[in-house]
């Protein structure tokens, strides 16, 4: 049997979009390693996709067509946006402000509050203005400074109530400079780790300086990238060692390192990761992800709506609200995205049902967009982007979601 859940008062339901993802025609260290990689990163798939997918080019072109793209917010039923302020935009050279571009994002929220839908701000999402990493990018302990100086610049200017510092820190040092994935494609456990500190350290030093700047008129986090991990052999000791040690370097030291400057937790949640303990073959001590795969997207990641409730739960013993800043599914022909979003919703109203303080969702992500170095390729947008014509075309899993956001209310097993 079933019945209808009732989500808390004021809860908010949206989506999510990053500047570089959908903006279109950016300038930054990001943009500047597509052209260099674009040609490598065809020829690793194959030849499947061409270089220019690697390009992100005029993207959506959200930069010029936001008030378009808020109006299909509204039309879903949405009552808050997530989105990311342009770093390099903002302060295109060390010390020069472009007063054009902060006007550019003043009309952004300003469209938002139009529509009645709050804006929760992100003020980095991964990218760098080019003077900046011409320094080192975050290795240089100086970045902390200059991005809180872009940071005041910000606060002075704009009218912003939400604000998420820095998205997913762990996942930009990780990708970026110990698996060699991200640019500038380093690998090293010593770098990787300074850059994860001085991420932590701008994100606290930002916490300190918005509240002695506004009170507490304002809410202030950052969104963490959060994972279910489960042991590959229930009852091997060395795979639940391997997951505790796993779960502690990715998650639970994030959340140490943020030293309680959070006025809430941002969750974004997308995949289980299986991990077991290897011996032998010349490896040994090394925690290995075994994904089973049973339930996958387009991307290869293994869906695990039940996670959501586990990382909720242990989230609980922090005291914060939570809000999960992103979930979402590639899949291009729309045919799991509504069961991905009804059974993580599922998920999340048993841990508010046990006391878990969850007071909004976001979808990633609003619309189709660049995902960095798989290109455009995946789709996890609620809103399909024909990239020839950027025509949008709402999917009808975001009738669905709708319809959710609308009621306020999701059906859940009794």
């Amino acid at each position: 049997m079933s019945k209808i859940f009732k989500f808390p008062e004021g809860f908010l339901w949206g989506a999510a979009t990053s500047a570089h993802q959908v903006e279109g025609n950016n300038h930054n260290d990001w943009s500047e390693w597509e052209k260099e990689n674009a040609e490598r990163l065809s020829k690793e798939s194959g030849g499947k996709y061409p270089s220019e997918n690697y390009i992100s080019g005029k993207a959506c072109d959200h930069y010029n067509r936001y008030e378009e793209d808020f109006n299909i917010s509204k039309s879903l039923g949405h009552n808050a946006h997530r989105f990311s302020i342009e770093w390099s935009r903002i302060e295109p050279e060390e010390g020069k402000f472009n007063q054009d571009e902060i006007e550019h994002y003043r009309k952004v929220i300003q469209a938002l509050r139009a529509r009645n839908i709050e804006p929760f701000v992100t003020l980095w999402h991964w990218t760098n203005p080019l003077w900046i990493r011409d320094i080192g990018g975050w290795e240089n302990p100086k970045t902390i400074d200059f991005f809180l100086r872009y940071v005041g610049k910000i606060a002075q200017s704009l009218d912003i109530k939400s604000w998420i510092t820095i998205n997913e820190p762990s996942v930009y040092a990780g990708a970026s400079y110990l698996f060699g994935q991200f640019s500038p494609n380093v690998k090293s456990w010593t770098r990787s780790n300074r850059v994860l500190k001085n991420l932590f350290e701008a994100h606290c030093k930002c916490y300190d300086f918005l509240h002695e700047y506004y009170g507490n008129s304002i809410i202030v986090g950052l969104s963490h990238n959060l994972h279910y991990h489960r042991p590959r052999r229930r009852k091997n000791f060395l795979d639940w060692l391997a997951v505790f040690f796993v779960n502690y370097i990715r998650d639970t030291r994030q959340i140490k390192l943020a030293k309680g400057k959070e006025d809430f937790v941002g969750l974004n949640y997308y995949y289980l990761d299986v991990i077991q303990f290897v011996f032998g073959g010349g490896r040994f001590g090394i925690a290995d992800v075994k994904n089973p795969n049973h339930w996958k997207s387009d991307m290869g990641w293994e869906i695990f709506p039940e996670g959501i409730y586990h990382v909720l739960k242990d989230l609980k013993k922090y005291n914060k609200p939570i809000y999960i800043t992103e979930n979402g599914i590639a899949d291009t022909r729309d045919e799991n995205r509504v069961k991905f979003i009804e059974e993580h919703l599922r998920w999340t109203v048993k841990a508010i049902q046990e006391g878990v303080d969850v007071r909004g969702y976001f979808y990633w992500s609003l619309l189709d967009n660049f995902e960095w170095d798989k290109g455009f390729w995946p789709r996890f947008g609620l809103v399909e982007i024909d990239y020839k014509t950027l025509e949008r075309k709402p999917r009808l899993s975001s009738m669905v979601y709708a319809e959710i956001a609308g009621s306020n209310a999701v059906e859940i097993n009794d």
